[in-house]
Parts: structure tokens; C-alpha cells; sequence
């Protein structure tokens, strides 16, 4: 298995997109340490089926990656860090000049800070190996704009331009530094949302994806979370060793319009 003997911590990985990243790099041989803020049974207990489906070592750590001394010391206590996905991201909808200071500060706190924390303390590490992947998972949001989420759109951009940097001062140490930019996945949290817009727009299922949700997808279909997976699992091969600084789109082609 191509990342047999590698480590690799998710942020924000008990579920959605972290959790399905989580699962495609155990199934290519890493050892993975799932994280998020809470600290229940179940949240460990994910982490030892993934050990047990996959044969390889997983743990769970709770950090709240709002708070910075928490972002850096999940790394710490991870103890090594070869591969690191930058996951973890909350979302508030509001016009500007009604949007809570508070939440701001939360958003560009979970969706951006935590990974330039987290990429600080895992650099030193890679480069005492010779060999990291960072892999940022920002959003078509990264690449273009909607109303009403200021900022998500703000701490997007700046995980692609945060990955664009990180990639310049690691150029040629055998670390690479990239940016994943979804457009809408099903995940649960996506899911839990369709019946309400099917109330909403009085539309049964298949047209409210369609014709709702996925208004700006050309594709009109999801993209699924073993897609960005496996898009990560690609990053972290030695296929994409000259692959640094750069954003990879899984949107159905939202940013080609």
C-alpha cells in the first residue's frame, strides 16, 4: 500500500468529507489520528473500526481548532505528522453589515487559522523526514463567490493562498502543499438538508438536487467524499511528487463557468 508507514491527521474528521478522507488514506496504508472538538465513546470508537478494517493504527484526538494552543498541540500529541488535512470548517449565512462579529471570528478561526497552526508545528517534522503532504481542503468558495457568506468566502481564499505560500517555502524539501476545492458533496449534513427544500420549493427529490442545490454544478450530480478522497489519497502519491501550490477542483465544473 502506497502510504504503508506514513501518519496522517485529519482535522475535523468524525464525519462528512473528513471522515471519508480519513477512510480512503487508511485504505491506502497510513496510519491516520481522526480529531474534532468533542471527546465521546463514539468518537473513539470510529477510530478503532477504521484500525480494524484497515490494519493500520488509528486515534482519535479532541482538539477544538478554534483555539490555537488546541491546533498546535493536536499535532504535538499526534507525536509524528507525515500527512496533514486541513479539514475542519464551520459555515454562517448573513449579508455583511448583519453578519455577527462573533461568528466571524469563529469562521476565519476554524477555517483558516487552525491550519496555518497546525502546518506549523507538522512542518518541522517533515522536514526532519525528507518527505509531507499537506493538503488543505478549501472549497469552489476558494476560487469564486456567492452572497451572504463573507466569511467562508474570506478564510477560503486564504486556505488557497495560504497553500500557495506554504508550497513556495517548502519547494525542494520533498514536501508538497495543496488545496482541494469541493463544490457541493453529499455529505450528512447536505443530506439532512433536501427534505427541507423539498417543503420549501414544493419540489419532490431528484428536482430540488437538481434544479436547487445544484443550480451552479454543472454536472448536477454530488461529488462524493471517496472522490475527494481519493483526490487526496493522489496528492500524497508519489504520482503528484511535482504537484505543490496548487488547487485541485472536484465541482462538477462550478468554477469552469
Amino acid at each position: 500500500m502506497i502510504l504503508s508507514g506514513k501518519t496522517a491527521v485529519i482535522t475535523g474528521s468524525t464525519s462528512g468529507i473528513g471522515l471519508g478522507v480519513a477512510e480512503e488514506l487508511a485504505r491506502a496504508g497510513a496510519d491516520v489520528v481522526l480529531n474534532s472538538f468533542t471527546d465521546r465513546d463514539e468518537d473513539h470508537a470510529l477510530a478503532a473500526d477504521l484500525a480494524r478494517r484497515h490494519g493500520v493504527t488509528a486515534r482519535y484526538i479532541a482538539a477544538d481548532m478554534s483555539d490555537a494552543t488546541a491546533c498546535r498541540g493536536l499535532i504535538t500529541q499526534a507525536g509524528a505528522c507525515d500527512i496533514l488535512v486541513n479539514n475542519a470548517g464551520i459555515q454562517h449565512v448573513a449579508p455583511i453589515e448583519g453578519f455577527p462579529t462573533a461568528k466571524w471570528n469563529l469562521i476565519l478561526a476554524i477555517n483558516l487559522s487552525s491550519a496555518f497552526h497546525t502546518s506549523a508545528v507538522a512542518l518541522p517534522m517533515m522536514r526532519a523526514k525528507g518527505w509531507g503532504r499537506i493538503v488543505n481542503i478549501a472549497s469552489a468558495h476558494g476560487l469564486t463567490a456567492s452572497p451572504f457568506k463573507s466569511a467562508y468566502i474570506a478564510a477560503k481564499h486564504g486556505i488557497v493562498g495560504l497553500s500557495k505560500t506554504v508550497a513556495l517555502e517548502t519547494a525542494g524539501q520533498g514536501i508538497t502543499c495543496n488545496a482541494i476545492c469541493p463544490g457541493y458533496v453529499l455529505t450528512p449534513l447536505i443530506e439532512a438538508q433536501i427534505p427541507d427544500q423539498m417543503r420549501v420549493h414544493n419540489m419532490d427529490r431528484d428536482t430540488v438536487i437538481r434544479d436547487v442545490m445544484l443550480l451552479r454544478q454543472p454536472s448536477r450530480q454530488f461529488a462524493t467524499v471517496e472522490q475527494i478522497g481519493g483526490t487526496t489519497v493522489y496528492l500524497c502519491s508519489p504520482a503528484a511528487d511535482q504537484v505543490t501550490g496548487t488547487t485541485i477542483s472536484v465541482d462538477g465544473g462550478w468554477t469552469a463557468l
